[in-house]
C-alpha cells in the first residue's frame, strides 16, 4: 500500500560523498519504520539504517555508524540517507523500504539505486 521511488546512486571514489532519496507515497504510514537495506554482490541483503515515522527515531548498522545519517522530510514525504567517507565495501545496490519495527517487516520495498564506490 505504500509506493517508494528512489534516486541519488551513482559512482563515487572513496573517501567522497552520496545522499540517497526516497519518496512515499500511497495511503498513511505513520506507524512505519521507513529506511534502507543493501545487496552487494554475493552477499546477503543487509539492513543499514530506519526512522521512526512518527517519532523521528533512528537506527543504524554498526558498518555505517558515524558514517551515514538517515533524515526524514514530512512535507515531502521522503526519506534522506546522506552517506559520507564512503568505502569500496559500501557498494551494494542500496533499497528504500518501509514497514513494522526497525527492521521494516512486512512492507514494501523500492526499485533499487546502484551505489558504486571506487577505490
Amino acid at each position: 500500500q505504500v509506493q517508494l521511488v528512489e534516486s541519488g546512486g551513482g559512482l563515487v571514489q572513496a573517501g567522497g560523498s552520496l545522499r540517497l532519496s526516497c519518496a512515499a507515497s500511497g495511503r498513511t504510514f505513520s506507524e512505519y519504520f521507513m529506511g534502507w537495506f543493501r545487496q552487494a554482490p554475493g552477499k546477503e541483503r543487509e539492513f543499514v539504517a530506519a526512522i521512526s515515522w512518527s517519532a523521528g527515531s533512528t537506527y543504524y548498522a554498526d558498518s555505517v555508524k558515524g558514517r551515514f545519517t538517515i533524515s526524514r522530510d514530512n512535507a515531502k514525504n521522503t526519506v534522506y540517507l546522506q552517506m559520507i567517507s564512503l568505502k569500496p565495501e559500501d557498494t551494494a545496490v542500496y533499497y528504500c523500504k518501509a514497514g513494522r519495527g526497525v527492521y521494516m517487516a512486512y512492507g514494501d520495498w523500492g526499485q533499487g539505486t546502484q551505489v558504486t564506490v571506487s577505490s
